[in-house]
């Protein structure tokens, strides 16, 4: 889109927030709303003012930390920055069953986001095996138990909020998770244009901490939002910039990503919301541009209809991870999604370590400089052309070249050596391979042991 297109849908939405306005169910932010300049009606709805938007845009950082807990710290936003996470799921598919996605299922899952080299964050999902008002907190300790990399727990209840906060700070050791934010939180609106209380409680549970939150917008073209592609841009915008403002209020510089790439399209002929078509991919990519429009931070999904980790998920998959690394999308959500984000599979998880692998490749692009120009090499190499011996060469290959983990990149008869193994078979034997080795342990014995003191006091309130 052109900065005129970002322009016109930005003003479309804020007359949406000011003449249709949002529903927000908690009073208490409704008043703290219209204290700030908003307006309650007679429907309970607030209408809020361009101007309120604006302020809200200036107290939210242009950039924001990610931090995990093996010593990496990014920094994200509109210059830069791309870090691949994994999805919500209340299933776990291994080849083409699916099943109930369980602890142990979780604990395997967050074993192999560990080995993933392009994945940077685990995500939590449902666990069948604790009732709904445990799975945030539980699930969080099993994450923190099997892997290092930044934590996104899904919350499902304020308490839920308040006990993985609490959490989080055993994990740091005295260090703050402003400093060093090693989890990240979030919610969706239930688009369009609805806050309900429990996405205004988490909001306000994780707010004070200087904890990164993703302001979710779900519009379904078709359905809950116009069909036109603009027209869902403009409900999208308008969710999330409302979401900002509520943020904002609660914690002012609160670092926010503005996702509007959870965006949905109907499928009038089947009947079902799609995340893998090309039409979620233009959404997706249009979002980051509106982002940066708003020089805020975003984030997105990488996502596919198919049931088990085939060939439609791969490409599926690259279509969207791709889109969103071309745009510059921070945060690409959903690796190891199947089923429009249902499911997680431990081969879809590989698959799409590989895929991220190339797509962050090609985001990386190459630099156009004195080295990169080769002018001394050219005319050393002379008319024989040969660069394979090049000094040049030997100290710039292994930057510029990528090293995949299970593509085939081998002469025939190497292949038949190895098992002519699909990549689909090779992605099987990964998971394999990864399971089969000694976990790595990442909490020590007092972290351990308060992480289960708090989730035992949890559970008994």
């Amino acid at each position: 889109m052109t900065p005129t297109d970002c322009e016109r849908i930005h003003q479309a939405a804020l007359h949406v927030l000011e003449n249709l306005g949002v529903r927000v169910d908690a009073p208490e932010i409704a008043r703290m709303m219209q204290d700030a300049g908003a307006t309650l009606d007679s429907e309970g709805r607030v209408h809020i003012p361009a101007s309120l938007v604006k302020w809200a845009l200036e107290q939210a950082p242009r950039q924001l930390k990610i931090a995990d807990r093996q010593g990496h710290l990014w920094q994200l936003g509109p210059q830069g920055g791309t870090l691949v996470l994994t999805g919500n799921a209340l299933y776990i598919t291994r080849g083409q069953v699916r099943s109930e996605l369980k602890s142990s299922d979780l604990a395997e899952l967050s074993r192999l986001v560990d080995a993933c080299e392009n994945v940077h964050a685990m995500v939590g999902t449902s666990l069948a095996d604790y009732p709904p008002t445990s799975r945030d907190f539980v699930g969080f300790r099993i994450m923190a138990e099997n892997t290092g990399k930044h934590l996104r727990p899904c919350i499902y209840t304020p308490q839920g909020a308040r006990t993985v906060m609490e959490m989080a700070e055993v994990l740091l050791n005295g260090t703050s998770l402003r400093e060093r934010p090693i989890v990240s939180t979030g919610f969706s609106i239930l688009s369009p244009l609805h806050w309900t209380s429990l996405a205004l409680d988490v909001f306000q549970q994780t707010a004070g901490r200087g904890v990164p939150v993703m302001i979710n917008s779900e519009p379904l073209g078709g359905a809950t939002a116009p069909v036109t592609l603009a027209g869902c841009l403009v409900i999208g915008d308008a969710d999330v910039l409302s979401g900002l403002v509520i943020n904002q209020l609660l914690e002012s510089g609160r670092p926010c990503f503005y996702n509007v790439g959870f965006a949905h399209v109907f499928d009038m002929r089947a009947g079902i919301a799609l995340t893998g078509a090309p039409e979620n991919a233009l959404l997706q990519a249009a979002g980051a541009e509106m982002a940066r429009f708003h020089a805020l931070p975003c984030a997105s999904w990488m996502s596919t209809e198919a049931m088990c980790a085939d060939s439609q998920a791969a490409f599926e998959k690259m279509l969207t991870g791709l889109a969103h690394a071309a745009a510059g999308v921070n945060f690409i959500w959903g690796a190891g999604n199947l089923e429009s984000t249902l499911a997680m599979s431990p081969e879809m998880l590989i698959t799409d370590d590989e895929i991220a692998g190339y797509f962050l490749r090609f985001q990386k692009s190459f630099p156009v400089d004195e080295e990169g120009l080769a002018l001394e090499a050219i005319e050393a190499a002379g008319r024989s052309g040969d660069f394979l011996n090049s000094p040049h060469t030997l100290k710039h290959f292994r930057q510029v070249l990528s090293r995949p983990q299970l593509a085939v990149r081998a002469r025939r008869g190497d292949w038949e050596a190895s098992g002519s193994r699909t990549f689909e078979e090779s992605a099987e034997q990964r998971v394999r391979d990864i399971l089969a080795r000694e976990p790595k342990q990442y909490l020590d014995a007092s972290q351990q042991a308060e992480l289960q003191r708090i989730e035992r006091n949890a559970m008994a309130t």
